[in-house]
């Protein structure tokens, strides 16, 4: 692995969406591995202030920069901001993501565009900024979702979101050749935050949480488990999409 760091002898990671849910859990543990943090979110600073606080009082490093991640200077100005204060980038995390459901018959199509442009195209420009800019030795871990092979009703736009992410990654792995860098995506399965919660009654939530083989469903921290894995020590697993799902089928 390389030793490039920041100045502060920290790795260095971005995390889009890491103002609550999956991307706090993230935030959360990536700073508590040790590395610098910079939360980017869409547009409330107050609680992406408090995953700052929450962070830095526990001892670690972090700073908060809005951004629209389908907005290429945007996002630009956001890895900026990182290489300002930190130095440079070791790792991204594309965890910013909306989940809007129905029959495809009844989708509505501005639901549609809205959901595809946040997490296919959103994807595809954080992962560019990574990709011209990430240092020797990082990753750059991408969020789908075990619903692309689940095949639920309601899902199919979301799940063709993610499946275009599934397709992003490992081709980004295999252009990143000579430069060691790691493409993943981390796709998790019924997870309790509100994304997941919304709109959905108790029995529908009891019925998803024992379709695992562990009888409950993921927990934030779960998949932030995995997403560390991936950001440090694992660095002979390249192109890959991990389903962190308890077990989903």
């Amino acid at each position: 692995m390389s030793t490039q760091r920041s100045e502060q002898g920290r790795r260095v990671a971005i995390v889009t969406g890491g103002s609550g849910g999956i991307g706090r859990a993230v935030a959360e543990r990536l700073a508590a591995d040790g590395q610098s943090v910079v939360i980017v979110y869409a547009g409330n600073k107050a609680t992406a202030g408090e995953v700052v606080d929450a962070i830095t009082a526990s001892g670690g490093s972090a700073i908060a920069v809005q951004a629209d991640v389908a907005d290429e200077q945007s996002v630009e100005q956001a890895f900026d901001a990182a290489e300002r204060e930190f130095g440079g980038v070791d790792v991204v995390v594309n965890a910013a993501g909306i989940m809007l459901l129905a029959p495809l018959a009844e989708m509505d199509l501005a639901d549609f565009d809205r959901m595809h442009r946040t997490n296919v195209r959103g994807t595809f420009v954080v992962a560019q900024q990574a990709a011209r800019r990430v240092r020797g030795g990082g990753a750059i871990i991408n969020f789908s979702t075990s619903v692309t092979k689940l095949a639920l009703p309601t899902y199919s736009a979301y799940a063709a979101s993610k499946a275009a992410v599934d397709a992003i990654s490992p081709v980004l792995a295999k252009e990143l050749r000579g430069r060691d860098i790691t493409v993943n995506a981390v796709a998790p399965g019924p997870t309790a935050t509100p994304l997941f919660l919304r709109g959905k009654d108790e029995e529908t939530i009891d019925r998803m949480a024992h379709m695992t083989p562990l009888e409950r469903l993921g927990r934030p921290e779960d998949t932030a488990e995995v997403v560390s894995f991936l950001a440090g020590p694992a660095r002979w697993v390249n192109g890959q999409t991990l389903y962190a799902n308890g077990g989903l089928a």
